[in-house]
């Protein structure tokens, strides 16, 4: 039976707008109870003061309150969620502020969340998944070398891929897009089995990760099923080999987006999701189905235009569009039109997101959108960095579970 983690709420709102139950469900799916950290008046009374943030509602207080008794040792947890509403300007500031200070001044991972009156427990389920990961399994996230024969395989929202690694060194690899869940992943295994010229029987381990791998693990007996913050960010830091000191993983996705900062190659606050696929790879691919180029060469495209001359104002992906579209009727370049697509994109990464954890440099790329050029580049523009694409990146959930399976087998054969 796993350890029951604890999960300190720091919350405003969430008994108002409904999804107080659905939190609740989402945790016990991973088996972690939700905790709420004891106050009394007096803290609540001085929190803006010790705290250096003035806030107008009464829950934010608390929510401050709370945080300062994790601080203190005064409330014994394993982990902190901190949620409040999308609408409240106030609510974000303190959320933002509250979430890197319990970051800075002790070792529990963090997610910061703003929430909506439709979220449910399945949106949750991920972040509460990735939290307790970090919780219950800090020996094996700090594993920095994979040992031995395994594979791993990512069940992604429009492709799945498998990687074969051995000793430490990525031997086969497969590449496919994803149509049903199971024959997409027996496919992407054998072509990486075969790539590297070994049969499946040989292996010693398998991990999967991503959209399928509670399905595709069951039916290939996984030795490891593991989320995606947890499996993406080790397979970055070992990739990009950063794995001391701090880095940040941005992983922008088929159908949603990771940010997450990892210490010594272990993950420590991340956020996920988006407002909308406007935000995603999937924008990206119908700008490049509209441009009538090939995705892989949208990036190369964007590199020769100037975002500066389309105009682009939503969020949504619908209405992205229509701007690109009316650009495109008017005589707009097609290298600016792709510009325009990736800066949009990467510019909504930074508002949404980039704001939610602690961006430290190296600043790490992965997936398949890391190998469209423009992107990366819009990236570096907003964030005034280098942004690292490293070898192998497009396989980084695939890599990830490889080389974190390998730990398990290690340990049993203690």
């Amino acid at each position: 039976m796993s350890k029951n983690v604890k999960i300190a709420q720091l919350s405003c709102g969430t008994e108002y707008s409904g999804i107080q139950p659905e939190i609740e469900a989402a945790a016990k799916q991973v088996n972690a109870e939700m905790v709420f950290a004891d106050v009394d008046y007096d803290d609540i009374a001085r929190i803006e003061e010790d705290f250096g943030l003035e806030v107008a509602s009464p829950d934010l207080k608390l929510l401050m309150a709370r945080a300062k008794s994790i601080v203190d040792g005064k409330t014994d947890v394993d982990a902190v969620f901190v949620a409040t509403c999308f609408r409240c300007a106030e609510a974000a500031l303190a959320r933002s502020e509250v979430r890197r200070y319990i970051y800075e001044k002790t070792s529990l991972p963090v997610i910061s969340y703003s929430f909506t009156e439709r979220t449910t427990s399945g949106t949750l389920l991920t972040r509460m998944e990735a939290l307790t990961t970090m919780a219950r399994r800090k020996s094996l996230l700090a594993r920095e070398k994979q040992t031995g024969l395994t594979a791993g395989i990512d069940s992604g929202s429009t492709t799945t891929k498998c990687v074969i690694m051995k000793d430490n060194e990525v031997i086969g690899t497969g590449w496919v897009p994803t149509t049903k869940v199971l024959d997409s992943a027996d496919e992407a295994f054998n072509i990486a089995l075969e790539s590297a010229g070994i049969k499946k029987s040989k292996l010693d381990a398998l991990g999967t990760t991503g959209y399928g791998r509670f399905l595709i693990g069951d039916k290939l007996g996984a030795d490891l099923m593991q989320e995606e913050v947890t499996v993406n960010s080790k397979g970055a830091v070992f990739l990009a080999d950063k794995q001391k000191g701090d880095a940040t993983v941005i992983d922008i996705g088929g159908m949603d987006n990771k940010a997450i900062s990892v210490h010594n190659g272990i993950p420590g606050m991340f956020t996920l999701g988006g407002i909308c696929a406007g935000a995603s790879g999937r924008f990206l691919e119908i700008t490049a189905r509209r441009l009538g180029v090939e995705i892989t060469k949208l990036g190369d495209l964007a590199l020769k235009g100037n975002y500066k001359n389309i105009e682009m104002n939503s969020y949504c992906i619908v209405f992205g569009i229509q701007s690109l579209v009316n650009s495109l009727s008017t005589g707009a370049k097609p290298e600016d039109v792709a510009a325009a697509a990736c800066y949009s994109v990467a510019e909504q990464v930074f508002e949404q997101q980039l704001q939610e954890v602690e961006v430290k440099e190296p600043v790490i790329m992965v997936g398949g959108s890391s190998l469209i050029a423009g992107l990366p580049k819009a990236l570096e523009d907003l964030l005034h960095v280098e942004v690292h694409i490293p070898k192998y990146s497009q396989f980084i959930g695939a890599v990830g579970s490889a080389l974190l399976v390998s730990g398990l087998v290690d340990t049993s054969k203690k």
